[in-house]
This record gives C-alpha cells, structure tokens and sequence, in this order.
C-alpha cells in the first residue's frame, strides 16, 4: 500500500524558511519521480516542484523558482523541499504526491502559515 506523509510545516513569519520532508512506503521509492504540491484556502490545487527518479533533475512552478529547492534522499524513501523567504502567499497545505500505476497517491498534507 502506496503511503506518503509530510512534516515539517508550521506558523513562520515573512521572509523566514521552513523544511518540509516526506517520507513514503509501499512502492519502489527509487523508480518514482516525486513532486509537492499545494493547496491554499479557497484555491485550486497546485503543482509546486518535481524532482526526478535516477536523474534527480528538478522542476519548479515560477513562483517556487529561486526561493525552493526540491530534493530526495533514495536512502531513506524520502523527498524534501527547502522553502526559504517565505510570503504570506505561500500560506497553504502542502502535499507530497507521486503516480504509481497510473494512479494518484498523496499524503495527509502539512499545513504552512506564514504570517506578514
């Protein structure tokens, strides 16, 4: 059973960093290429940052270029993301997600708050 669950989220202030992790089971963590994405209030679900399986080339939305940075530990089944200067427009529950079996699977989520 594919499993996923995020940490790391909490209340910071603008302009602070925050590292969020996400640990995963039940799948070959090394074949996968995994991504965040992020759901604020009132908002569609949206992709933040990918990193790749074996190449670990990495991918990000605009918003997340320059500020995060996506990794992942094959070692330990699990993946990253370094969020640094934050804005109160990154206030959102942020998700580790990954497609196995032509299926959709993500975790519970850690919520992010950050305050101005």
């Amino acid at each position: 059973e594919v499993q996923l669950v995020e940490s790391g989220g909490d209340l910071v202030q603008s302009g602070e960093s925050l590292k969020l992790s996400c640990v995963a089971s039940g799948f070959t963590f090394t074949e996968y290429n995994m991504r965040w994405v992020r759901q604020a209030p009132g908002k569609e679900l949206e992709w933040v940052a990918t990193v790749d399986a074996g190449t670990y080339k990495t991918f990000y939305e605009d918003f997340a270029k320059g500020r995060f940075a996506v990794s992942r530990d094959d070692a330990k089944n699990t993946m990253y993301l370094q969020m640094n200067n934050l804005k109160p427009e990154d206030t959102a529950k942020y998700y580790c997600a990954v497609r196995v079996n032509d299926r959709g699977f993500w975790g519970p989520g850690t919520q992010v708050t950050v305050s101005s």
